[in-house]
């Protein structure tokens, strides 16, 4: 019988007591992760270990390389060539330690790789030493961790359970390391939809990139999402992660999966590319939000100054306080060149990439150069509460250098902020989720008639939860989008200069032939790109300061126009909506029934 999520969660979590005393509960991670994943690889090879014992037999003093031959017995991307299993080691409890280790070593060499990230042979050594190693052979041995029980998603999403509970227990970060389910499944689904001609073709071969892969969650619901689409598509995915227990994780869900593994690089993205030159035709990725690059400042810096737009970052660079444009700008220069049928992405960013940063800077800049070359397509604004370790808002950004006909020169803003569900029991800073049908019906609106400047969809009742689990009460919700120019982002931040002031001298040195001015009244306004900046003076500026003129000085390095070019995306701004005050007498009525409330309790107080 398969394993559902919450029996197998449970089960795994259940082995924590046999540690409590023994390890700290930050460490319980340390030794139940890499157990999962070896009863995991151990039921996986089960069935064809019988062949791999034969292969290896004939062959092992033949001097061939004897990888692609036992690959092919196994029927996997990996091996085991040991007579031994994880059930089989019960049988000699004296040498299980010993027994362990030597099993171990007898996996195929990215399958080491696996526990060696975890340390997993000094984990053994410990717990031989403290009388736990029988003990949690026995136990792990008893679950049955084949796939065909336990499919790959609900082992992923098991294994980001666990992490979740091991981050909170050290007070590390859980976000770091996995994104929710249902906003995976919309970004892949968001990313699908604007291929969903070429993806359809039979046999068709995609790649697709994760440059912050964590336990390689987008990359599996990636490759689901694209079979259930075409059960004859190839996707070959690709990722990096920096934490060495998350990339054994990945690289070992890639394993199963039949991924070639040496496609999951252990490494900074930022200063190490594990893919340099490389494309893709999906990238997507949920990078730290607000994380500062000080640690690779140096590197990234030179890049920029040295390859300028033959590197990632030619655009420009943003504050070292917050990193996401840098990972935005390198997925950007993973994707698949138009002339080859070009790349989309897809990407979690907070706020902070939408309007940070004045005209001229590293950000602005970015923005500017995304949004002239028209590779953004759509924003998406998800609810608050949806991510496990913040409450604060986050957005998807839907990129593509292929644009459609209809797209070219447009950007969808979609407020998806009110589609979502209460969960029951809160899971760190997450408090709701997004059901199916919400994920449907965002996505129903990001690939629809973009020709429609403003769609708008109201529900007076959500379906419960999306899957009629009824947990929690139906939210209302409301999603709307709105389309519009990509110019319509920009602006000309213009110097606005006034004459000195009758009686006070001029204090600031003029070349020849320019005008007197005075630096305490100097302003500036940012002038929309779609409008020109004398009929904008003249309805804004002059009615209240008649005397005031444009510098004409102060001009964009790029284009040599007046004014600094800046792009910014406001999003709540355009989403606003006005909310009347609530009628004076509605409030003094209320005023008035608490103080009726407040003296009840007084009297009790005072009897």
């Amino acid at each position: 019988m398969a394993q559902n999520f919450s029996e197998l969660a449970n089960f795994l979590w259940s082995v924590a007591d046999l540690l409590r005393g023994d390890y700290k509960q930050a460490d319980y991670g340390k030794v139940i992760l890499p157990f999962t994943l070896v009863r995991r690889l151990d039921c996986v090879l089960e069935g064809t270990k019988d062949d791999v014992l034969k292969e290896h037999a004939k062959r092992k003093d033949s001097g061939v390389n004897l990888d692609p031959f036992l690959k092919r017995k196994s029927k996997q991307a990996f091996y085991n060539t040991s007579s031994l299993t994880l059930p089989g080691l019960l049988a000699d409890q004296k040498h299980i330690r010993q027994n362990l280790v030597a099993y171990l070593g007898d996996f195929s060499e990215d399958a080491r790789d696996v526990f060696e990230r975890f340390k997993f042979t000094e984990r053994v050594a410990e717990l031989e030493d403290k009388n736990l190693l029988f003990q949690l052979v026995q136990k792990f041995a008893t679950i049955d961790l084949h796939p065909d029980e336990v499919p790959n998603e609900v082992m992923g999403h098991v294994f980001e359970e666990l992490i979740r509970k091991f981050a909170e227990a050290s007070n590390e970060t859980a976000g770091e390391h996995f994104t929710p389910r249902e906003v995976i499944h919309l970004i892949v689904q968001c990313l699908f939809a604007g291929d969903d001609e070429a993806l359809s073709k039979p046999g068709v071969v995609r790649s697709m990139y994760d440059p912050t892969a964590g336990t390689g969650g987008i990359l599996s619901v990636g490759e689901a999402v694209a079979r259930s689409i075409n059960n004859s598509a190839v996707i070959r995915l690709f990722g990096q992660e920096l934490n060495d227990e998350s990339y054994a994780i990945c690289k070992a869900d890639m394993l199963i999966k039949g991924q070639d593994p040496k496609n999951i690089v252990r490494g900074n993205t930022l200063s190490a590319d594990g893919f340099a030159g490389e494309k893709f035709d999906y990238g997507a990725a949920n990078p730290p939000f607000g994380v500062d690059w000080k640690k690779v400042q140096d590197l990234v810096k030179a890049e920029y100054e040295k390859k300028g737009f033959a590197g990632r970052f030619g655009p420009g660079l943003p504050r070292v306080s917050d990193g996401s444009l840098l990972f935005l700008m390198h997925l950007i220069s993973k994707m698949r060149p138009a002339a080859e049928g070009g790349g989309r992405i897809g990407i979690v960013l907070n706020g902070s990439p939408l309007f940070t940063g004045d005209a001229g800077s590293g950000e602005s800049e970015i923005r500017r150069w995304i949004l002239e070359n028209d590779l953004l397509e759509a924003i998406i604004a998800l609810p608050n509460d949806l991510f496990y370790n913040t409450g604060i808002a986050t957005y998807v950004w839907v990129l593509s250098n292929h644009k459609k006909a209809d797209r070219k020169g447009k950007v969808q803003l979609i407020d998806a902020t009110r589609m979502y569900a209460k969960m029951k029991k809160s899971l760190g800073s997450k408090r709701v989720y997004m059901t199916d049908a919400q994920i449907e019906e965002v996505v129903k609106a990001y690939a629809g008639n973009i020709d429609r400047a403003t769609f708008a969809n109201e529900f007076v009742e959500a379906a419960k939860n999306g899957n009629g689990s009824g947990q929690g009460e139906p939210e209302p919700a409301r999603i709307v989008s709105k389309v519009f120019d990509s110019r319509f982002f920009g602006y000309r931040k213009v110097t606005v200069d006034r004459p000195p002031q009758e009686g006070k001298p001029v204090t600031v040195k003029l070349k020849k032939g320019k005008k007197p001015y005075d630096p305490d009244l100097r302003d500036t306004e940012n002038v929309p790109l779609t409008e020109d900046i004398g009929k904008y003076l003249k309805r804004e500026v002059l009615p209240h300061v008649p005397d005031a003129y444009v510098n004409e000085d102060v001009c964009d390095e790029k284009d040599g126009q007046v004014g600094k070019v800046g792009y910014e995306i406001n999003f709540n701004r355009y989403f606003y909506v006005y909310k009347p005050p609530r009628k004076p007498q509605v409030i003094a009525k209320e005023i008035g029934e608490m103080e009726k409330r407040f003296m009840e309790l007084m009297k009790g107080v005072l009897a």
